[in-house]
């Protein structure tokens, strides 16, 4: 049974496979994505489908074989919709999902393959390959071709693969998250003069703002509010150094909108005022 309101979806495609497709490929049976947030409860039991879902924003929970899975932003699921669930949206902070049922194949051998190497939900280190090879396939399954139906299922593998690989690759795990906070730390040394927020930043590297928030703090010993500050001063100094800018001009360009909280700011990295810092540092 699904109580849900299809106008909730930005967009949902149900197809029907061939029997070419039926007896050769991995082929999806309904794929999609919502953009606005459905609290109702999606209850199903013995259904012919597999199911992944990406959780592209917000937060939700799936209930299965009687655990509940708290679900965030960078969450992946993917269960045999022949055993009893449920899945629904947190009524605080919809969320946004992009979803694949498919059938075909080697399809349940991968998932039990998926179930001796992890748990029903897991968050992968490439979540946006994930996030990409579902948007791909419904892009190319809006209008058929002669070629939908192969190009659709070697998407489908590609995101088994990283799905039954998720813990595989752990010993890759360490270097792919200081590499994804290297990029986080390069961002905002590229965008700190802007309204650089934290939901901007999880949003632009599809990480949850609470696992980012963690992580960072862990390999940086500090938070990224700390790291956008000391990219604003850092800035600040040098053009408190050499240029004539005034320190309400200075402010601005370093990203503060408030020339009071930027010369706290700074008083509270240098142990100096504005001032007094400029004229140190040209004396």
């Amino acid at each position: 049974m699904e109580r849900q309101n299809p106008e909730n979806f930005s967009k949902r495609i149900i197809c029907t496979p061939s029997p070419a497709a039926k007896n050769t490929f991995f082929y999806i049976q309904e794929t999609g994505c919502i953009t606005a947030g459905d609290t109702c409860m999606t209850h199903r039991n013995n259904l012919e489908s597999f199911l992944v879902v990406a959780v592209t924003d917000g937060e939700g929970e799936l209930n299965l074989n009687g655990k509940t899975f708290c679900l965030t932003k960078g969450d992946c699921f993917f269960i045999d919709c022949r055993t009893e669930h449920s899945y629904k949206s947190s009524p605080h902070d919809p969320w946004e999902l992009l979803w694949i049922h498919f059938d075909g194949a080697t399809s349940r051998q991968y998932y039990e393959y998926f179930l001796s190497q992890s748990e029903n939900v897991f968050r992968p280190v490439f979540f946006e390959k994930i996030v990409s090879a579902i948007n791909e396939i419904i892009k190319i399954n809006e209008v058929k071709t002669t070629n939908t139906e192969p190009l659709t299922s070697q998407l489908i593998v590609d995101i088994l693969t990283l799905a039954v690989t998720v813990n595989s690759s752990a010993a890759q795990y360490d270097t792919a998250l200081k590499q994804k906070l290297a990029a986080v730390n390069r961002y905002i040394e590229d965008h700190f003069s802007e309204d650089l927020s934290l939901e901007r930043i999880s949003g632009e590297f599809y990480i949850s703002k609470f696992y980012l928030t963690r992580e960072y703090k862990k390999i940086y010993g500090k938070t990224i509010f700390q790291h956008i500050i000391n990219a604003r001063i850092n800035y600040g100094k040098e053009l408190l150094r050499f240029s004539d800018k005034s320190v309400e001009e200075i402010a601005h360009l370093c990203g503060f909108n408030d020339q009071s909280y930027f010369a706290r700011q700074f008083k509270k990295a240098e142990n100096l005022t504005c001032f007094s810092y400029r004229k140190i540092w040209r004396d």
